[in-house]
């Protein structure tokens, strides 16, 4: 745990519990960063000193699937999600702010957006000294903004993916093509939960539905609602690009797999007169002519020979091959 709090004008860092309470005493703005690890003490912090519910400092340390806030009058808890990629699968991060009057407490396991903003407190006081509401809304629009280049790789991503089935679909290298199709399916699928549900609860900040972000503030909540609006918009669209790519995927490979089978019936279409020719010869009767003649031999290899040239002429005639 880091608690940053202001006194007189400068930014003083800790991770003392005994220094945090005394802040938090003196109604000095305070922003507590929260690690990864759960403790009784920090629990003692949150629940006696800040009075935080319990169970609001049981969802600070679980894992909830989708977006929430709730007002609990004398703070504000949101619950919302980052997203971090993993080769070509998404995995939502929960990050919890509990905000109020004079505090923000923090909890961003994976460091989505706290560290740069850590940076930032640490060059310039400005951002604490207006407020705790301000540092909320930083990490608010810094998740969204993280959002960003994500969405972009996925664009050069499905760019190259679509060359990709063009190429090898229906090939030997098709079947790594059709794992990464899907994998950007599911990624997509999870992106695009999160971002309904976080839509929402970004569309009730930016309305001002809680007393907890002044009126000032509200405009920026709207720009952080745009932002993320535009990931949703790009997310569904990426998705439906997947979609075409998973169906031109099956398209090429059943007409690469009509071009097999269409080349294999020629074949077979070639080698039946002549296996034809071939049982009427071999089948050894006593008084067939052929079977004495000194020319038997060559006369059915010749007939074979121009049958199966035959067939192979006429189907380029109707241009089957």
């Amino acid at each position: 745990m880091r608690a940053y709090t202001l006194e007189d004008g400068a930014v003083k860092e800790s991770s003392d519990l005994d220094v945090v309470r005394a802040a938090i005493a003196s109604k000095k703005t305070t922003w507590i960063d929260l690690d990864a690890k759960e403790s009784a003490e920090i629990d003692a912090l949150l629940e006696a000193t800040l009075a935080i519910h319990p169970l609001t400092v049981e969802d600070i340390w679980a894992d909830r699937e989708s977006p929430k806030v709730d007002d609990f009058g004398a703070y504000l808890y949101i619950s919302a999600h980052a997203v971090k990629r993993d080769g070509d699968e998404l995995v939502p991060v929960e990050i919890d702010i509990v905000l109020g009057d004079k505090f923000v407490v923090t909890h961003d396991v994976a460091r989505a957006t706290v560290d740069s903003l850590r940076e930032e407190i640490a060059r310039s006081p400005r951002l604490l000294a207006r407020g705790a509401p301000w540092v909320a809304h930083a990490v608010l629009d810094r998740l969204v903004d993280a959002y960003l280049p994500l969405i972009d790789g996925f664009d050069d991503d499905i760019s190259t993916l679509e060359d990709d089935v063009l190429a090898k679909a229906g090939t030997p290298e098709g079947t790594a093509v059709l794992g990464r199709i899907l994998a950007l399916k599911r990624s997509l699928q999870t992106l695009r939960r999160v971002s309904v549900h976080q839509r929402e609860l970004l569309l009730r900040l930016s309305r001002g539905e809680f007393a907890a972000f002044p009126a000032e503030l509200i405009p920026y909540l709207r720009d952080v609602h745009d932002h993320f609006v535009r990931v949703g918009d790009l997310a569904d669209s990426y998705r439906d690009l997947v979609t075409s790519a998973l169906d031109a995927y099956l398209s090429v490979q059943s007409n690469r797999m009509n071009e097999i089978m269409k080349t294999l019936t020629l074949i077979s279409t070639v080698m039946l007169p002549l296996t034809f020719i071939a049982g009427v010869y071999g089948m050894n009767f006593e008084h067939m002519p052929e079977l004495k003649w000194i020319y038997g031999y060559p006369f059915a290899i010749g007939l074979m020979v121009i049958v199966a040239v035959g067939a192979a002429l006429w189907f380029r005639h109707k241009r089957w091959i």
